[in-house]
């Protein structure tokens, strides 16, 4: 093997490839064709999974050039992959214009983790209800539940603004105070939406919570009813800490996309502490010679172009993904094995 490995390194591939095929350890002729078949075959995977993680990887590994370059040389032909001089300071101008002292992060962080909670609560019940309760129209619930997710959310938002625009339960409100309630840009309006299971992708949430109830052995369920627990005891004893597979999956999927949500936040409450909603709001292209025009001053940059406003976009995009990187690494492996038994597959 050493003898083989010392002569690809002076022949080369090609050398070491004739090395193997006039190997005499190798007599039968059948074998020695399939052991090179496997090798191919083993470097035709090997170069294509290569290929593939340098396609995704390039739109990132590309990034880093452009926000650790110094902002006055940014721009330049002659500065490909490796920048001529370092700088944060595009982080630091990406930090200045919209993260602060990170409070907006932290509320971002707070919302996506309350809101998660919320949808995997009301999600699990009725998932519940819909897998194992027999009720009159269980079905055609099913089927509206469906059209929710498959509908566009903007065919709803109409409606949806205006009933939270001019909200009311029942004519109650009316009754009482004499008119509606305006509940635009107001934080309630996004918790409602989750609570009334309309939130993000929550049609999606119920349908996992269903598949997963409906795989439930009856046995357990007939065990705590002997046992003398009730409908609710028996959801919350014995269903609900089953499918924590589930919850898992349904918790990191609400996090990761409320977190990252520009539809519900940017109509129903705009003015909130969002990180999604003011890199979108900042980074406007309107807003391009607006933040040149900062940097160039903050960092005593003259030489600044229109290229530092992208550098400045990007690094606060990167800001904007470690929370999310963060959660992946932590989890990846649970993950990964919990969406094989939740109701994404089968």
């Amino acid at each position: 093997m050493a003898n083989a490995k010392a002569k690809a390194k002076t022949g080369g591939f090609g050398a070491w490839f004739k090395e193997k095929w006039n190997d005499n350890s190798i007599t039968d002729p059948l074998h020695r064709t399939r052991y090179f078949q496997g090798l191919i075959v083993k470097i035709f995977a090997a170069s294509l999974i290569i290929g593939m993680c340098f396609t995704i990887l390039y739109p990132i590994i590309k990034l880093f050039p452009m926000v650790l370059n110094n902002v006055e040389e940014l721009g330049n032909p002659d500065v490909v992959w490796v920048p001529k001089s370092f700088s944060i300071v595009s982080f630091k101008a990406a930090i200045r214009l919209v993260y602060g002292n990170f409070s907006v992060m932290l509320l971002s962080l707070l919302y996506a983790a309350s809101i998660a909670v919320i949808q995997v609560f009301i999600s699990a019940m009725a998932g519940y209800v819909l897998g194992r309760i027999k009720i009159p129209g269980g079905s055609l619930i099913f089927v509206l539940v469906i059209v929710t997710f498959v509908v566009p959310q903007q065919s709803l938002l109409i409606s949806q603004y205006l009933r939270f625009k001019n909200f009311d339960v029942l004519g109650l409100f009316t009754l009482f105070t004499g008119g509606t309630v305006d509940l635009i840009n107001k934080p309630i309006t996004l918790y409602l939406l989750s609570l009334l299971g309309f939130g993000l992708k929550q049609s999606m949430f119920i349908y996992m919570f269903r598949q997963f109830f409906i795989g439930l052995p009856k046995e357990l369920e007939e065990a705590a009813l002997i046992d003398g627990c009730g409908f609710y005891k028996t959801y919350f004893k014995i269903a609900f800490p089953n499918a924590i597979p589930t919850i898992m999956t349904v918790a990191i999927l609400s996090f990761v996309w409320n977190y990252g949500d520009t539809y519900y936040t940017g109509y129903f409450y705009p003015d909130g502490p969002f990180v999604a909603v003011k890199l979108s709001q900042r980074f406007a292209q309107t807003q391009s010679d607006t933040i040149v025009t900062a940097v160039q001053t903050w960092f005593d940059a003259p030489a600044a172009t229109s290229f530092a406003f992208d550098a400045v976009r990007q690094a606060a995009v990167l800001i904007f993904l470690v929370p999310l990187l963060i959660v992946y690494f932590c989890v990846q492996k649970s993950l990964v094995e919990n969406m094989e038994q939740s109701g994404l597959v089968g």
